[in-house]
């Protein structure tokens, strides 16, 4: 109790949330993507049952993420794992025969939700890490609200990807952005990206690019192989 009566307590925790706020957007991007093609009440569930999921191996990677952070070739692998994620999203929307997906597909999406979350979280839980200063309680109570931060900001996203199809070529977009600055923050290459500055502006658009363009072709040709 006298912890909880704590003002570093609480400041602590308004920072942990106050960084989810700021963080959690590409998350729920992510889990919007890979639910949003499932009926109706698997969205819901994917959706539940991945940012559920995804806190808690946020719980688990913020012991871990430093040392994660420093191992080279980690974040190369996470980045190209993104680029797979966000093809594959792509690729996979197919209007209203995506509808009829099994109930396989809902474990497929959790799948894809907490592959995509743990790469991209990867840095994020250091900052979370740092805010709690050790405090294991603050650090579950911070990352447990990001839930329905990202539940609400999917369920969103579902609704606007719906309305406005553009929107997941966006979000794939996103998706690949996110994995080019990943790669570029790898260790393994501190030294090219510190002795070429304009790497780190073209990572993000290259993946995104990479992502969207691929993705399509993909799409086109799966569409065409359909029709035959």
């Amino acid at each position: 109790m006298e912890l909880l009566q704590s003002a570093e307590f609480w400041i602590g925790l308004i920072q942990i949330v106050w960084i989810n706020i700021i963080l959690s957007g590409d998350n729920a991007v992510v889990i919007a993507m890979a639910a949003h093609s499932l009926p109706a009440q698997q969205q819901k569930n994917a959706v539940l049952l991945g940012s559920g999921a995804a806190v808690v191996l946020r719980i688990a990677l913020t012991v871990v993420a430093a040392k994660l952070l420093a191992m080279p070739y980690l974040q190369i692998v996470g980045g190209v794992l993104l680029f797979w994620i966000g093809v594959q999203l792509l690729t996979n929307e197919d209007g209203e025969e995506g509808r009829r997906k099994s109930n396989s597909n809902l474990i497929s999406a959790v799948r894809t939700i907490l592959i995509a979350d743990l790469v991209m979280s990867l840095d994020n839980v250091i900052a979370v890490a740092a805010a709690a200063k050790g405090n294991v309680l603050l650090l579950i109570l911070g990352l447990a609200s990001s839930v329905p931060l990202v539940i609400f900001g999917s369920t969103l996203m579902i609704r606007l990807m719906e309305r406005f199809p553009v929107i997941v070529v966006l979000g794939a977009g996103l998706i690949g952005w996110v994995g080019g600055e990943t790669i570029a923050g790898d260790t393994a290459l501190a030294v090219f990206m510190a002795n070429n500055g304009w790497a780190h502006w073209v990572a993000g658009p290259f993946g995104a690019l990479l992502v969207v363009g691929l993705g399509g072709l993909l799409q086109k040709c799966v569409r065409h192989d359909a029709t035959k």
